[in-house]
């Protein structure tokens, strides 16, 4: 059995690794101009698939990652903090269409907020509040009373995790790490096929924001599930995962750790106050790409233009943070992290955010027409 100490060791070395992988994530994301929400206005507007190409990429690369991890033994992959036994389809579909609304009117998603931040824009920075604060109030405040007495209450419940991989063994009888392992591959690879078969899409700043922004979600669940986990934990006894807020394991994701940042912040002095993972990511994307925006002297002070500008701005970071919450996840959280677990939930939000995305873009169509 490890000792205070040795947890205490173990804690600093994830929490660093969490920095110094979100650190890397946000300067791949700066670089590269990888997107979600700029990949779907890309495709609708100008009918350019590269940035699509970029996330589908980094979607099969994370998902055969994930599966080989779970294969190999290195995670549990029913200890994912997206592998419960609700598939919560309402929740995912409300919550992600409320987000992909918000990600449009905000100019960008949690973690692409986070990147402008530590760029030098200011409406990042107003967004990253509102969006924080919004979805602090739907993970215990006036609107989390609200998600509970509506879409949560919507379900459909397994006797085990709610993803393909698990659900298939279920059905199958087959051994549950090559199921996942299967299910992995028959969904990344077409995802990776796809992305690297687009004309001209193979140059370097492209392989980097598919293949490195996989990487990174990949890395992250050995570090929080093979690094962070401890069997037994001095103080309860029990298998645990250090450094995570759901006592699970978990990858990068930018909505509740934008909440739980403003809750670190304003009761630091708390002595039950414990640095998680999500919000040393949180510090870690906004550092990542403020180092590469200053060495590569990209670093520009920006801000409101207009009030309308504005009003979109905080309308959209409210948003996100309440569809985020309801979503259980972001674009990130979802889109790349929970869909490399192939959770049915994280199939759901994807569905509801692209939905959600593209309508606040045909708004914004219309209205640009008929000022014309």
């Amino acid at each position: 059995m490890p000792t205070e100490q040795d947890i205490d060791l173990l804690t600093r070395q994830v929490l660093l690794g969490a920095f110094v992988l979100s650190a890397l994530f946000g300067a791949i994301v700066h670089r590269t101009r990888y997107c979600t929400m700029g990949a779907i206005a890309d495709v609708f507007t100008m009918g350019d698939a590269t940035r699509l190409r970029q996330w589908a990429l980094a979607a099969g690369v994370a998902t055969i990652g994930f599966a080989v991890l779970a294969w190999g033994g290195w995670v549990r992959a029913a200890d994912s903090v997206y592998a419960g036994p609700r598939w919560m389809w309402l929740s995912a579909l409300t919550g992600g269409a409320l987000f992909g609304i918000g990600m449009v009117l905000a100019s960008g998603c949690g973690a692409k907020t986070l990147v402008r931040m530590g760029a030098g824009n200011l409406k990042a920075l107003v967004v990253f509040v509102v969006m924080a604060l919004s979805a602090y109030a739907t993970l215990r405040g006036v609107t989390a009373v609200l998600r509970d007495a509506t879409v949560d209450r919507v379900f459909i419940g397994f006797g085990g995790p709610a993803t393909v991989g698990h659900l298939t063994a279920a059905a199958s009888g087959w051994p549950e790490s090559a199921v996942l392992l299967g299910a992995g591959l028959l969904a990344g690879l077409p995802l990776v096929a796809w992305a690297l078969a687009g004309r001209d899409f193979l140059t370097a700043n492209n392989l980097l924001a598919g293949l490195g922004v996989g990487a990174v979600i990949v890395a992250m669940w050995w570090l929080s599930g093979h690094i962070g986990f401890v069997a037994e934990h001095p103080d309860t006894l029990e298998a645990t995962y250090l450094t995570t807020r759901s006592g699970r394991m978990e990858a990068l994701t930018f909505t509740g750790p934008l909440a739980h940042s403003i809750d670190w912040l304003l009761f630091f002095s708390d002595r039950g106050q414990r640095l998680s993972l999500g919000v040393a990511s949180v510090a870690g994307v906004i550092a990542g790409s403020a180092v590469h925006a200053l060495a590569t002297r990209q670093f520009r002070w920006e801000g409101f233009r207009t009030t309308e500008d504005l009003a979109n701005h905080l309308i959209g970071g409210a948003l996100m943070g309440v569809g985020g919450v309801t979503a259980l996840g972001c674009t990130i959280g979802q889109g790349l992290s929970g869909l490399s677990n192939l959770s049915l939930t994280s199939l759901t939000a994807v569905a509801g955010i692209v939905a959600g995305a593209l309508l606040a873009l045909r708004h914004q169509a219309r209205r640009l027409e008929k000022s014309l």
